[in-house]
């Protein structure tokens, strides 16, 4: 159970950090931002271990780094389709509500 806490609150770190270092508000929900921080975190430690650089005497700088960078990755590339789904749904929900269903 403390594992799950634990990749839930790096997730979080991971993708606030992700969103702080872009330029504009990325229009997603927190939930979302964890996910993306988690997925990030999983996809730059697969990265670290490929260039041989996951586990490094100290701090662990170049891990970190690719966790958020791959998670601004993913806010790049999820923000507009969150933002496109959203409108979408609602201009159905408009067309449902002007035809009486």
């Amino acid at each position: 159970m403390f594992q799950l806490i634990w990749i839930i609150i790096t997730g979080l770190v991971i993708g606030l950090l992700a969103r702080l270092i872009l330029r504009g508000p990325q229009r997603i929900p927190l939930w979302l931002t964890i996910v993306i921080g988690i997925i990030g975190a999983l996809v730059g430690n697969i990265i670290a271990s490929g260039l041989g650089v996951r586990h490094t005497g100290g701090f662990d700088w170049i891990r970190h780094i690719l966790q958020v960078g791959v998670a601004a990755g993913l806010v790049v590339l999820i923000t507009p389709v969150w933002l496109n789904r959203r409108s979408q749904r609602s201009s159905d929900h408009h067309r449902q509500y002007r035809s009486g269903l």
